[in-house]
């Protein structure tokens, strides 16, 4: 029996329950490494264009118009916009809904206890910033763009965590990127409520009935993807013309993606038990009537290897790179170019949102987290002193994708290039003090607990 050793030694193998949650978890992480250089490079060339003579033509590109019609129906916008802001960002809010069902099915938002620390951080990252912005600009132009400094960009902080390495505790890393999850929820919150001025009811039904299609077709057990995305198109039109910003369904479609598999783990082994027997019995009577059981099998295999995964973590896996590798960094570049005018650097625009990331971020985090643990309600990850927490909490004023997201909102273009322009600004230098001040600070303490723990 040539197959039972393969099929005993797989049953018998332990494999921690944790083991397989953190899976996903360190392939997020090596992508989002990477894909931090690739987001800084893209920024660099935006800026660079942004001060040479190629300005213009660079920014007339992005203000190409575009246009969709069906029938009656027509969509229609600048290419920076519509197909940038609109469409693209839409597929990276769907899989930020990933990430947040992922976390809460099996990651550090299913504990109460562990995930009440980067909650309680979130809460204090997103608060105190907007209030430094608000003591700032408030009653003036300006005090629409409270909202900019509230979010952590994970792709750079995940970056620059990386250079470390093994220095830096993995507690603090997982903190970090749940407590970026948390704020990208408080985000789209804010996007929801507060750049949602008018609703045409009518298209907003449409959106409403396609999440419920979505939702039976699931339930009877639809697994073709096209089927979803056509619905999900249909969502998206349906928020677009209701006047809400259709990254809002991009989110709401995540979050109803199912994170089970529909074939478990002993069905998995046992299907494959089966298979084996078929290959063997075939070449044992490769002459007889055995023949012609494979292909059949081979169709089993495909399905089943396609739903031994959840479609959670296929669709997640399948999106995270071209979300990391191309979505954020043509947002990059159609948003991250500015022209950098001594005067718009000195702007109160500028300064709120620069002080809003450097410093209200990381004092909100750390506060919060400080008086949290103090009280007892939960505690630091393993491994994280306060030193090193403070140098985390310090990389959570990289704001970079989303502040340039709600900045794009808070300040359209058309209506206030200048303070448009100061917001970007501002996000820009708030970010890079807070990626240098957590750098050092990590480099600092990381080494004196490392020197500690060897004296």
């Amino acid at each position: 029996m040539a197959h039972q050793p393969i099929r005993e030694s797989t049953d018998k193998i332990p494999v921690p329950r944790v083991a397989k949650w953190l899976v996903p978890v360190k392939r997020f992480m090596h992508i989002e490494a990477t894909s931090g250089v690739v987001l800084m490079l893209s920024t660099m060339i935006a800026l660079i264009i942004a001060n040479s003579p190629w300005d213009a033509a660079f920014e007339k590109f992005w203000h190409t118009h575009v246009a969709f019609e069906f029938g009656k129906l027509k969509i229609d916008g600048h290419l920076g916009h519509l197909i940038v802001n609109d469409i693209l960002m839409t597929i990276f809010f769907f899989v930020v809904g990933l990430e947040v069902k992922r976390e809460v099915v099996t990651g550090e938002l299913r504990d109460p206890r562990k995930a009440l620390l980067p909650i309680v951080g979130a809460l204090g990252g997103v608060v105190t910033p907007a209030l430094i912005y608000l003591a700032l600009q408030f009653g003036q132009v300006g005090q629409r763009g409270w909202a900019i400094p509230m979010a952590t960009d994970i792709a750079f902080v995940v970056g620059i965590l990386a250079l470390f390495g093994s220095r830096v505790p993995f507690g603090l890393k997982i903190f970090l990127l749940t407590l970026a999850i948390v704020d990208d929820i408080l985000a789209v919150l804010v996007i929801a409520t507060v750049f949602t001025e008018t609703i045409a009811w009518g298209y907003l039904v449409m959106a409403l009935a396609g999440f419920a299609l979505c939702a039976l077709l699931n339930r009877i057990g639809v697994r073709q993807v096209p089927i979803y995305v056509l619905v999900g198109v249909v969502i998206w039109v349906g928020f677009y013309k209701a006047g809400i910003h259709p990254t809002i369904a991009g989110v709401a479609l995540g979050l109803m993606t199912p994170a089970t598999a529909w074939i478990g783990r002993r069905n998995f082994l046992e299907v494959m038990a089966d298979f084996w027997d078929g290959i063997r019995d075939d070449r044992e009577h490769e002459h007889g009537h055995g023949h012609g059981r494979v292909p059949v099998n081979l169709e089993q295999l495909r399905f089943l290897a396609r739903e031994s995964h959840s479609p959670l973590h296929r669709l997640e896996m399948g999106l995270h790179p071209w979300v990391a590798y191309a979505i954020m960094p043509i947002f990059a570049l159609a948003n991250a170019g500015v022209e950098l005018d001594p005067v718009a650097l000195a702007s109160g625009v500028s300064i709120a949102v620069a002080l809003g990331l450097a410093i209200g971020k990381p004092l909100g985090i750390f506060l919060f987290c400080f008086l949290a643990v103090r009280m007892g309600w939960t505690k630091l990850p393993s491994g994280v002193n306060w030193p090193m927490f403070l140098g985390g909490a310090c990389l959570g004023g990289i704001g970079f994708t989303m502040a340039l997201f709600l900045n794009a909102l808070s300040f359209p273009v058309e209506d206030y290039p200048v303070l448009e322009g100061a917001g970007k600004i501002g996000t820009l230098v708030g970010s890079a003090i807070s990626a240098i001040l957590g750098s050092l600070l990590l480099l600092g303490f990381t080494r004196t607990s490392r020197d500690q723990s060897h004296s």
